[in-house]
Parts: C-alpha cells; sequence; structure tokens
C-alpha cells in the first residue's frame, strides 16, 4: 500500500478565486447592421426608396454612435453614410445616363425580319 505522506504541491497562496465574466450588453447593433446591407440591397436592386431608406439608417446610426461603439466597429459611421449616397447616387444614375436603345433587328421571342433578295 502506498502511504499517504506525499506532499502536497497546492500552494493556498496561489489560489484565485472564480470571477464571472462581465456581461457585454447587447448582442448586436441592429441599425449598424441595416446602415451597412441596406445600401447594398438598393445597388442591387436599383431601388430608390431602399436607397433612401439607407441613407436615414446610416446618419442615424452615425449620429448615434457612442466612443465605445467607435471602438468595438470595424468600420466609421461616415463611411456608412458615404456608401448609403453611393447607393443613391447608382439608383438615381438612370435618370442622368439614359440607356440606349437595342439596335438588333428582331427581337428573342418573334421571327426575324425577311432579308431582301
Amino acid at each position: 500500500m502506498a502511504s499517504r505522506k506525499e506532499k502536497d504541491m497546492r500552494r493556498p497562496e496561489l489560489i484565485v478565486p472564480y470571477q464571472e465574466p462581465a456581461a457585454k450588453g447587447e448582442g448586436g447593433d441592429f441599425g449598424s447592421t441595416l446602415s451597412s446591407t441596406l445600401p447594398m440591397a438598393a445597388i442591387f436592386m436599383r431601388n430608390k426608396y431602399i436607397g433612401w431608406a439607407a441613407v436615414v439608417f446610416s446618419v442615424q446610426s452615425w449620429l448615434g454612435e457612442s466612443e465605445e461603439s467607435q471602438k468595438s466597429s470595424g468600420t466609421p459611421g461616415y463611411f456608412s453614410v458615404g456608401m448609403s449616397l453611393m447607393s443613391l447616387m447608382v439608383t438615381y444614375l438612370p435618370l442622368f445616363l439614359p440607356q440606349q436603345p437595342n439596335l438588333q433587328r428582331g427581337s428573342a421571342t418573334g421571327a426575324a425580319a425577311p432579308a431582301p433578295a
């Protein structure tokens, strides 16, 4: 039988009591998410209403930034405002630069015009 006289290597002065980590508050900022995704949706769908909503949400999230959210955020607020203004510009671009009409004869659904003899 092994004797229980072995030396205990644990030292009471080195014991660190457990401390529960502090709560981080909200899991995420929904307004910041909208201000970064709405401009992309406006560009892809060419929808003016989504472009205006992107501008409103990005300005609102930029004005509502705190110093803590500025440190934790990857992009600054003025960048999201610039992105939303650019998406609004892209949605209004066809008003200033209209597309040229298609000059091909015939259509994809109908028969082609007869060729002259």
